[in-house]
This record gives C-alpha cells, sequence and structure tokens, in this order.
C-alpha cells in the first residue's frame, strides 16, 4: 500500500476533485493512518505515508494539492520534526497547513512544534468529530486566502497590464507630438529618435564612467531619454518665418526663438495630471536648460555649470552633435569626425569636462578620432 504512495499522489493529482482537496496522513502504524483517513473520506482525497522521508517526496511532487497534512511525530527513516524541517528549509510550510498529531503534548514538544510553523497540535487518541473540524476550519481559511491572494494578483496584473497600456498612450502621443514639431522645423521624424538614443548612450557613458552623481538605474536614464524627445516642443509657438529661416536670424529674431525653452515649460504645465510622474519633471527641466551652457553663455536662465542638471546638459550635448551632423534649412551637415572635432575643440560652447569624456567614448570611436 505504502510502496503505491508516490504513483498514487500523481494520480490523485489529476483527479482532484477541486484544487486543494488531498489531505496527507503521515504515522509509521497503519492504524493510525487508517483511523485518521476514515475522519476524511467523506469530503477528501486521502494519501498516505509512514515516514517522513515519503512525505515529502509527495509533498514536493505537487504541495499546491495537499490540502493538510497530518502528521505523526515518532517515525523511521525521517520523524515529524526532520520533516518540518525538510519543509521550513523549503519554504513550504506557509504554503501547505501541518498538524501535529502525537501522544506527546508536552510543553516542550508544543513549543517546538508551533516555532516550527505548524497550524495546530492535536493528542492522540483523537476524536473524529473534533478533529475533521479543527483540520477543516484551517484549510478554509486557507483556501479562503488562496482566493483572495489570486484575486489580489489578477487584479494587479489588470492594473499593470492598464498602467503599460496608458504609458505606451502617453509615449505615442509625446512622441507624435514630438514629430510633428520636428516636421516643423523642416527636420525629418528620426531627429527625436536619434536625440533619444545618444542621450541613452551619454547617460550610460557616465554610469560606467563612475562620475558623481550619474549612478543612473536603467528605468531613470529611459525616463531622461523618453524626456528628451520632448526638449523642443516649445517650437511649436515660434512663427515658420522665424523657425525655417534659411539665414541668419536678426538679434530680434534670436530672441522670438530663445522663447521655444520658456513655451515648452508652459505647454507642459497644462497637461493635466503629470506633475508626479518623473517623466515630466526631467521633460520640464531639460525644455527650459537645455540651451544653458558650461560657462554660463547660455538661456534662459544663464545657469552656470553643475547649476545645470546633468540630464539637461546630456540632451544639449546630444542636440548640438546631431544638428552638426544632419542637414538643416541653414546649412549642410557635418562629418561624425568634423562634428567630434568642433565639439572637443570648445567651437560649439563649453561643455561639462566629465560629459566631454562620456562623449568622447561614446563617439570618438565612430568617428575615427
Amino acid at each position: 500500500m505504502i510502496a503505491r504512495a508516490l504513483e498514487e499522489a500523481e494520480d490523485k493529482h489529476q483527479t482532484q476533485r477541486h484544487g486543494r482537496n488531498t489531505i496527507l496522513v503521515v504515522d509509521d502504524m497503519e492504524l493510525n493512518r487508517a483511523i485518521l483517513c476514515e475522519a476524511f473520506r467523506e469530503d477528501y482525497d486521502l494519501l498516505e505515508a509512514e515516514n517522513g522521508q515519503q512525505a515529502l517526496e509527495i509533498i514536493c511532487r505537487d504541495p499546491d494539492a495537499i490540502a493538510a497534512v497530518l502528521l505523526d511525530v515518532v517515525m523511521p527513516v525521517m520523524d515529524g520534526f526532520q520533516l518540518l524541517e525538510e519543509l521550513y528549509q523549503r519554504q513550504l510550510l506557509s504554503r501547505v497547513p501541518v498538524f501535529i498529531i502525537t501522544a506527546d503534548c508536552s510543553e516542550k514538544k508544543m513549543r517546538q512544534g508551533y516555532d516550527m510553523g505548524v497550524m495546530d497540535i492535536i493528542s492522540k487518541p483523537v476524536v473524529p468529530y473534533f478533529l475533521r473540524r479543527r483540520v477543516s476550519s484551517v484549510v478554509e481559511l486557507y483556501q479562503a486566502r488562496e482566493r483572495l491572494s489570486s484575486l489580489v494578483n489578477r487584479q494587479e496584473e489588470k492594473l499593470e497590464i492598464q498602467a503599460r497600456e496608458i504609458q505606451e498612450l502617453n509615449l505615442s502621443i509625446i512622441e507624435a507630438l514630438s514629430t510633428a514639431i520636428e516636421f516643423r522645423d523642416c527636420e525629418s521624424g528620426e531627429h527625436v529618435q536619434r536625440i533619444h538614443d545618444l542621450t541613452v548612450q551619454l547617460l550610460e557613458g557616465l554610469r560606467e564612467g563612475g562620475f558623481e552623481g550619474c549612478a543612473f538605474t536603467d528605468e531613470q536614464i529611459e525616463q531622461i531619454a523618453t524626456a528628451a524627445i520632448m526638449h523642443d516642443v516649445g517650437k511649436i509657438s515660434i512663427p515658420d518665418s522665424i523657425l525655417n529661416k534659411p539665414g541668419r536670424l536678426t538679434p530680434e529674431e534670436f530672441e522670438v526663438m530663445k522663447t521655444h525653452t520658456i513655451k515648452g515649460c508652459e505647454l507642459l504645465e497644462k497637461i493635466p495630471k503629470s506633475k508626479d510622474n518623473p517623466i515630466y519633471q526631467y521633460a520640464y527641466d531639460i525644455c527650459r536648460h537645455h540651451h544653458e551652457r558650461w560657462d554660463g553663455k547660455g538661456y534662459p536662465d544663464g545657469l552656470r555649470g553643475e547649476e545645470i542638471s546633468i540630464w539637461a546638459q546630456v540632451v544639449s550635448l546630444a542636440d548640438v552633435y546631431d544638428a552638426l551632423t544632419n542637414e538643416r534649412c541653414y546649412k549642410l551637415p557635418f562629418t561624425q569626425q568634423e562634428a567630434f572635432g568642433m565639439i572637443m575643440g570648445g567651437q560649439c560652447g563649453a561643455f561639462n569636462p566629465n560629459l566631454l569624456k562620456a562623449f568622447q567614448t561614446v563617439i570618438g570611436e565612430k568617428a575615427g578620432a
């Protein structure tokens, strides 16, 4: 009978009535097993083991099929407390309720059992009616907890799916708006993707370089790169005659162009319920400060050095490099090598030395430097 226990465990798993509906009786005395099985025969599927080792194999085969374990203490091969220790080490005691059925209900044994995580300690000889009530109450509690946990998990999964869908929709809107602005600026929509990608590369370069304040997580890098594509969103307010002027801007026109940094922030402020989103925080800062300069000669606030956030500095450098290497309405493109040399040589303004080191690592090889 015991020799077929493992095979029966598999059969029971395939034919169990409803989820956890199997009670495992563990006792080296066949008579004791028969008495305990008889108490639950009408309501549960039953499995038997004559020592802890057999019980462990049955439980490990499918712990989620076991509604409860009725466990004797004194057994050969592996006793009850040794089995409990194995279940504890395998983190199974929180998933399978265990009841100790023993003639030794001394304080020491009871404390030991409860300390190891058993649900209850029932003294022999057992009274079937009370045994059923005590075990069934706990089993029902476990099953209710599992149903609630399953419901919560399903709700969390639904919320996560909805959150991802909203995030994807928001990102699509951001990309569409940014691309539309680039079209107004006579640029291809590829500009925002290049800014995104170069921002990621530079932030990773700063992180790998171990520079202070640059220990970004992958999530932060992606958030900043997503925010970066909105750096010129304020250009939507700039007249076409200035935005697409093929020649040099007059001082008055340049003052109008400079307002796109402020206008971008004003536009972002009008987006409802966005201010708690970290992407918004990065985007606002980048919109306003991506034309600030390390030497303080930028706009609109004339920030200098580390007064400028590192992500605004990164987007500024990415924007300058992309502008140099791609055709604009007022210029032909420079080669990567030419653009790299101009930036490193200071012809395009002053940049953070640490950022230039990351730029050299990321772009230098491509530019043949």
